[in-house]
């Protein structure tokens, strides 16, 4: 055999090129559901931070056939730094995309919820679609808490804190309320809540047409009346969207991770010990499953 011959062996037959040159663009889903939390707990349902989802944004970007990412929502919302830090990476991502190869469209898909900072992931989108049913807004600022003055007497526990600075500790749940406390929350809530509009008002634009009253109020709204605001473009689901639109497209889903202790049934946040946990770290840890549970049961689910 020649050494042409040889070297004619070695290459890919013409049918192959055309099959690989014909190789079906990817839409990347990346799915968005849980609380949106820097330190779930060992009660959490599912949890989302930047940490637990940038291994997925970036797997997501980096395909070499992508056609369009999908993020797929479902969240009460939680931690408005997270929020944001994930918002930022995946705007982030798809500049960078954009810069090097080509722009690809960011979907956006409301689950059963998408509201607080579910909708502040969902505005990273270039577009936003939801389920007619789909539970969409709540833009605005929530704190909540127990009051628990008294219960650690009750049960025998001391509680000691040391502090310097007038203003270091401030509503401890084991102390009584301070109404200069209230004050100082209530100014935060608002700082907070005008970043969250100001977010939504710089990606949504001439989208929006309902009233800021109305949008900023903390509301929330089916899918169908979201729709009608502004505050979502379509409605539809994942994959009737995705057939209609990129109908020789592969879907390839991208997970959040979990670390051991999530997939054991323990949070990143759970404290392990080897001798007795103290009282005051379980009743934290109840209340923090009751308000994880409780931020889930605002929207009914």
């Amino acid at each position: 055999m020649s050494v042409t011959d040889k070297l004619a062996a070695r290459l890919p037959l013409p049918g192959r090129l055309g099959e690989r040159a014909e190789r079906a663009p990817v839409v990347a889903v990346i799915r968005l559901h849980g609380v949106i939390t820097p330190n779930p707990g060992p009660t959490t349902r599912g949890a989302l931070s930047l940490h637990t989802v940038e291994t997925a944004l970036t797997k997501a970007f980096a395909h070499d056939r992508l056609a369009a990412v999908a993020l797929e929502i479902n969240s009460p919302g939680g931690s408005p730094t997270q929020s944001a830090l994930i918002a930022d990476r995946i705007r982030g991502l798809a500049e960078a995309k954009a810069h090097r190869t080509r722009s690809v469209p960011v979907l956006a898909f409301c689950e059963d919820v998408a509201a607080s900072g579910g909708y502040w992931l969902a505005c990273a989108a270039d577009e936003i679609y939801a389920h007619p049913t789909s539970l969409v807004g709540s833009i605005g600022v929530i704190s909540s808490g127990f009051g628990l003055t008294g219960l650690l007497e009750r049960i025998g526990v001391e509680r000691r804190i040391h502090a310097a600075g007038a203003h270091k500790v401030r509503l401890d749940p084991f102390s009584p309320q301070k109404d200069e406390d209230v004050e100082w929350l209530t100014g935060l809530q608002s700082d907070l809540h005008e970043q969250f509009a100001g977010w939504v008002r710089e990606r949504r634009g001439d989208r929006l047409t309902g009233t800021e009253e109305e949008l900023f109020s903390g509301e929330v709204w089916t899918g169908a009346k979201a729709r009608g605001l502004g505050l979502v473009d379509e409605l539809g689901t994942l994959r009737e969207v995705i057939a209609r639109r990129f109908p020789k497209a592969e879907i390839s889903v991208a997970e959040p991770r979990r670390n051991l202790l999530s997939r054991l049934g323990f949070g990143s946040g759970a404290q392990l010990s080897f001798g007795r946990s103290t009282a005051a770290t379980g009743v934290l840890q109840m209340i923090e499953g009751l308000e994880q549970r409780a931020m889930w049961n605002r929207f009914g689910l």
